[in-house]
């Protein structure tokens, strides 16, 4: 199997490492060639000549019928439903399209070019289970519900092909459009109620003219100038402006005036011009309107949030109250760091009229030497005072949205950068008090404590979820057999807690929403035979329970009755498997097996994973999923191979350990040592041929894939999709890597497969969108990764997708992934071993 020079390093086994000094030199350089230039060999054209479909078999499981989306009204009532639409044609993502400052606009409706919603909308009731439909046109697809208060009414986004549109509907099934009303939501949510609950804050389109038209030529020439500017982050540089041309299309398609409508009545009053607002959000008394409002001229350099911009109070008629800040635009944030200025600026919703935010006290540098990196800001009404600070943050302020019921309580959440660590601190705002509620790891998935649930006030804002002084927590449930959703009520005195729900051990359920009272609930249960369903569960007596466990019971009764729409998957048998590293770090991976799987026979495998970074080793070796899931299959999924014989390693544990400053030092070591320690406990186990197992990975995964075939040859073949193989065209960091290359030069270098594409030396095949966006993925990067290890005698193919972005969601191209990547592994991995192939279905 092993047909290269090994030697330890570190204590791996790994291949060698020398810097190929003429590689590198061409590499570089042919960063700079064009996209064409580096795909034109006479071999790169081989069964490019069609779209390609995998076996139909597969192709069922594909387009199956999906399980609906759902949306649950705040009394827990009620369910909204619609049918996700999946798959759109090629020819739609082919459609014009304006890459404006962070956004992909689809010019023929204003909305995001390739965005979906859902069809079919119906209303489930959860006592009964009766259903009405609402009866909008074939071709509307619902984007987003927002109910009222008390769940008796609703507001739908409704994407039509030329506009977004506004329907008003009531749970007794009556449904209606606002005719002639085009909503923007480009820049953030299009329709909000106002405290009232009975009118609506809406986002419109203004009356304008035709979209500018292209300049024949030009006005000049692009042109980019720096002086003295600090380091940043390649992730803000996503379809950013170029052209003033591109300068007029933002301004155009972005601009929105703010008027309140009456849906009853359909009444409308303008309250604030034609402008591009960011937020607009009532005060919770009414009385007041928060703006955030961009400004030009629009920056080539940085996206949309990331604009200059005015933040102000108007009052309830829109007239100018008062400006609370001008913003200049961000484009000096330092790596990982946060814009100067007051961020997060929103209403305590338990005050009538109190503006509170955040601001940073270190510069918004996240390596700065200072004892306190932000603050928290207050200023009441009429906002011409000058602001109190609440409270100052030792480490950077991550959450302050977390009010209590009633009174000055707000809970602040808290980021320690280098630790990875939590601390979540319970304020009293009004009697001006702070005491850390609780600290942990955020990687510790096994003492993850949850989320708070919140529920809204009669105004509309929404609060803790409280039961006297402690409140209802939610979480995952994390544990070594897998993940047990739970309910728990955590006191915020004593910080002692209940846990009043959690989910069987052999399904996976939890909690949606309180029905009606907080003795009933909407339950969301599936199992891996089980197909997912909601029901209406109800608190029993309290029982004896050990420690984690809940101490009540629960009775069910179904609400929903979906039924199984790929019953053949249910023969596919998951577990899951825990083991060590070398150096003792804990792993696990969850093992799938084909249907009709005998005991004992060594199988092809496919191993998919993605590296993520942790503190220490104890998390990293944490249990994360259930093998208790219903499974359904989607887009260009590994998991397809289960249909063609192969056992599956999915979610398979790769984890780079380390101090955020310098993880990724030892990325290759530790990612070679966690692909040889998976292997080798899929292999002793029985399932897996040794001869015969590819590796898959996506993005970072790619990257990881590359990597392990330059590096090892524990594989017989891989598949890097979207991936970065060249971490020094990201020069001012990627992932958590904050240091520059320049900082941490070998770091870049040493990480990046195309420098060692000489090494790869297994068959692998790589798959980009040609219109991928993600700074750090740009479709050249598989370009270059392909003519290198072409260009050094390796066995690769280059397939570019049209039109797709960092995924893939166009019919035809999922379903041409599907075939290249079942072809690929039968070709070079299932065919590869001592046990005869079975038939592919493939031509």
């Amino acid at each position: 199997m092993y047909h290269n020079t090994f030697h330890p390093v570190n204590g791996f086994m790994m291949k060698r490492m020398i810097l190929p000094t003429a590689v590198s030199l061409f590499l570089l350089a042919a960063l700079y060639l064009p996209a064409a230039d580096a795909a034109v060999s006479g071999d790169s054209l081989q069964a490019a000549d069609k779209w390609r479909t995998p076996p139909e078999d597969i192709l069922e499981v594909l387009h199956a019928p999906q399980i609906p989306w759902v949306w649950t009204s705040p009394t827990g009532a009620y369910l909204l439903l619609a049918d996700p639409v999946l798959y759109p044609p090629l020819a739609e993502l082919a459609a014009p399209m304006h890459k404006l400052a962070g956004i992909r606009v689809n010019p023929a409706n204003n909305g995001i070019h390739g965005r979906h919603g859902g069809t079919i909308p119906r209303l489930v009731r959860v006592e009964g289970g009766a259903v009405t439909l609402l009866g909008l046109p074939p071709d509307a697809e619902v984007l987003d519900v927002l109910w009222s208060v008390d769940g008796r009414r609703f507001a739908l986004t409704v994407m039509l092909p030329d506009h977004i549109g506004l329907w008003a509907g009531r749970v007794d099934g009556e449904v209606k459009e606002i005719v002639g009303l085009a909503l923007n939501p480009l820049l953030g949510s299009a329709v909000e109620w106002l405290p009232d609950q009975k009118r609506l804050l809406v986002r419109r389109i203004p009356q304008r003219g035709k979209a500018p038209e292209p300049p024949v030529i030009p006005a000049g020439p692009q042109i980019l100038e720096s002086s003295g500017a600090s380091a940043r982050s390649t992730y803000e540089a996503r379809n950013l402006l170029e052209t003033a041309y591109d300068d007029a299309l933002f301004g155009y398609y972005t601009a929105s005036e703010l008027v309140v409508l009456d849906p009853e009545t359909e009444e409308v009053h303008v309250i604030a011009p034609p402008g591009h607002y960011t937020t607009a959000e009532f005060s919770p008394d009414g009385s007041y309107l928060l703006i955030d409002r961009l400004v030009a001229p629009w920056s080539h350099e940085v996206a949309w949030w990331r604009f200059a911009s005015e933040i102000g109070v108007r009052d309830d008629t829109g007239g100018m109250v008062a400006s609370i800040a001008s913003l200049p635009v961000a484009d000096a944030v330092p790596v990982h760091g946060v814009p100067p200025g007051p961020r997060s600026v929103s209403w305590r919703p338990t005050a009538p009229h109190t503006l509170f935010w955040v601001e940073a006290l270190d510069g918004g540098d996240p390596i700065a030497t200072v004892p306190h990196r932000d603050r928290l800001m207050r200023l009441e009404a009429p906002f011409t005072g000058e602001p109190q600070e609440v409270f100052r943050a030792e480490h950077r302020i991550q959450s302050m949205n977390r009010w209590g019921e009633e009174g000055g309580t707000l809970m602040l959440v808290q980021r320690e950068r280098i630790r990875r660590w939590q601390y979540f601190w319970l304020l009293d705002v009004d009697e001006g008090t702070a005491r850390l509620w609780f600290d942990l790891d955020e990687d510790d998935a096994y003492g993850d404590p949850g989320d708070p649930l919140f529920r809204p006030l009669p105004n509309g804002r929404w609060v803790m979820h409280q039961k006297g002084e402690a409140v209802y927590f939610r979480g995952q449930g994390a544990t070594e057999q897998g993940d047990r959703p739970f309910l728990d009520l955590r006191d915020m005195a004593t910080g002692e807690t209940e846990r009043l729900f959690r989910c069987d051990p052999d399904r996976y359920e939890y909690f949606v929403a309180f029905a009606g009272d907080e003795e009933r609930f909407v339950l969301y249960s599936e199992s891996a035979t089980d197909v997912p369903n909601y029901y209406l569960a109800t608190f029993g007596t309290e029982t004896e329970a050990s420690e984690g466990e809940a101490t009540r019971s629960v009775t069910r009764v179904p609400v929903t009755r979906f039924e199984d729409p790929t019953p053949q998957l249910r023969q596919i048998e998951k577990r899951i498997v825990r083991y060590e590293r070398d150096d003792g770090v804990p792993l696990s991976f969850q093992l799938h097996l084909p249907p009709g799987y005998v005991e004992g026979t060594p199988l092809p495998t496919v191993v998919y994973a993605y590296p993520l970074e942790y503190s220490g080793a104890a998390t990293a070796g944490q249990v994360r999923g259930s093998a208790r899931r219903f499974m359904r299959i989607y887009g260009p999924s590994h998991l397809f191979f289960l249909l063609r014989g192969y056992a599956v390693l999915d979610q398979t544990a790769m984890p780079m350990i380390g101090d955020p400053e310098t993880t990724y030092n030892t990325f290759v070591p530790q990612l070679v040592a966690d692909a040889e320690a998976a292997v080798a406990k899929a292999v002793g186990m029985g399932v897996t041929d040794p001869e015969r197992i590819g590796v898959i990975g996506h993005s970072h995964g790619g990257l990881m894939v590359a990597n392990l075939l330059a590096h090892t040859d524990l594989f017989r073949a891989g598949i890097a999709r979207s991936g970065s193989y060249n971490k020094t065209n990201q020069p001012f960091g990627f992932q958590s890597e904050r240091r520059s290359l320049f900082e941490a030069r070998d770091v870049y270098i040493q990480l990046s497969p195309s420098f060692f594409a000489d090494q790869v030396n297994e068959p692998v095949l790589i798959i980009h969108g040609d219109a991928d966006s993600n700074p750090g993925t740009l479709t050249f990067q598989s370009e270059v990764f392909y003519e290198a290890v072409r260009g050094s005698g390796g066995t690769a193919r280059l397939v570019l997708l049209p039109f797709e972005d960092h995924g893939y969601r166009a019919r035809e191209n999922v379903e041409h992934v599907l075939w290249e990547q079942l072809r690929w592994f039968d070709q070079y991995v299932k065919g590869a071993g001592t046990i005869t192939p079975t038939g592919s279905g493939l031509d």
